[in-house]
């Protein structure tokens, strides 16, 4: 069977501690808290996609993996809310691909246990791609998104 009509259903985000895994994802990020399945794992939704974090068993390190990208309308306002909740940057939102039609950005920061996130936003071209403000109708949401480029 391969995969081409398969969806995401679930990312795992490691943390080292569960408690300030939930705060970090539920009070800084705003995401919807679903359950805690302890001792190990809290859920949470993101744009019909679930979003674990979850301590590793003892012994085992947490292993690292590709960056979660949080697929916003408005990257500079979703910037600043979060950079205004202590969220720490690692530059300012910036476009990182452009096509005849659209340019993509993308404002990266990690989590407190250095999970690789951003936010990004693909946007029409007009003067509101300047601000990083989507104008083609997409609504996009929250939805957490792969990082390849369509």
């Amino acid at each position: 069977m391969k995969l081409e009509s398969a969806r995401i259903a679930q990312l795992m985000l490691p943390v080292d501690d569960l408690a300030k895994g939930v705060a970090f994802y539920r009070d800084v990020l705003g995401l919807p808290f679903l359950f805690e399945a302890p001792p190990q794992m809290a859920f949470f939704s993101c744009g019909g996609v679930r979003l674990p974090v979850g301590v590793p068993p003892a012994g085992r390190s947490a292993p690292r993996g590709s960056a979660t990208c949080f697929d916003v309308n408005d990257i500079a306002a979703g910037f600043a809310e979060l950079e205004a909740g202590g969220v720490s940057f690692a530059a300012e939102p910036h476009v990182v691909h452009r096509t005849p039609g659209s340019e993509l950005w993308l404002a990266e920061f990690e989590d407190p246990f250095g999970n690789p996130l951003a936010l990004m936003s693909e946007v029409g071209k007009t003067t509101d791609v300047q601000r990083g403000h989507r104008t083609d109708g997409d609504c996009g949401g929250a939805g957490a998104r792969d990082t390849s480029l369509r």
